[in-house]
């Protein structure tokens, strides 16, 4: 199972970010300062990727990523720093990825995502509700028969399987599997979760949740 250590000291958007990262199937460790982050990789260092917050007590996240460096372990940094001197500084010292506080869950899965397959930490399989998927070949099975998708209709599920349990609003899912601006009198995205829903027998777990979107029942 992918390891994924988390430093943040605010600890509402560490068990946000916990509680999402359980459910998309990842192991999660949590601290809640530099120093801290730094005795725990000392002692256990085999996590696959770490998120790290910049504004830390003990050592900013900075200087825990002169420590983390020579650990070969990928990072995304977390802050609510927005300037353009940090970012770079942050990406120049070795970061993979920077998230600027707030973000969505699923912006945040997505960046976690493509860190991962960087890595290649990722599997090369997904099964959820019942499915086999298999993200090399872009084919889906159920019960060991194939099931013929568009490639839209795979994009769309690829998504609710990756976020499992975590409500979709319309502008996201159009955003990210059509690109471009949603607007509310757009009907696609409804009729292509329907067209989902009886192709992969989703029909009682693809569940619609009125003026948000959808959510895959984990």
């Amino acid at each position: 199972m992918i390891r994924i250590l988390i430093v943040e000291d605010e600890r509402a958007i560490s068990d946000l970010i916990r509680m999402s990262l359980t459910r998309a199937g990842y192991q999660c460790r949590c601290v809640y300062d530099g120093l801290a982050a730094a005795d725990l990789l000392e002692a256990d260092a085999a996590f696959d990727l770490i998120l790290l917050d910049i504004m830390l007590p003990g050592a900013d996240g900075f200087e825990l990523m002169e420590y983390i460096r020579p650990l070969g372990i990928p990072v995304i940094f977390l802050t609510a720093k927005n300037a353009v001197s940090d970012r770079v500084k942050g990406l120049r010292m070795g970061a993979e990825d920077y998230l600027v506080k707030p973000f969505e869950i699923i912006e945040l899965l997505a960046r976690v995502e493509v860190v991962l397959r960087r890595y290649q930490k990722l599997a090369s399989t997904l099964d959820v509700g019942g499915l086999h998927i298999d993200l090399r070949s872009m084919q889906v099975f159920r019960d060991g028969q194939e099931i013929s998708l568009t490639p839209k209709e795979y994009e769309l599920l690829l998504l609710f399987a990756q976020n499992p349990g975590i409500a979709l609003y319309r502008e996201t899912i159009y955003q990210r599997v059509w690109g471009g601006e949603y607007t509310s009198t757009t009907r696609t995205v409804d009729l292509h979760v329907q067209r989902l829903r009886r192709k992969v027998g989703w029909e009682r777990r693809l569940v619609a949740i009125p003026k948000v979107g959808y959510r895959l029942e984990a």
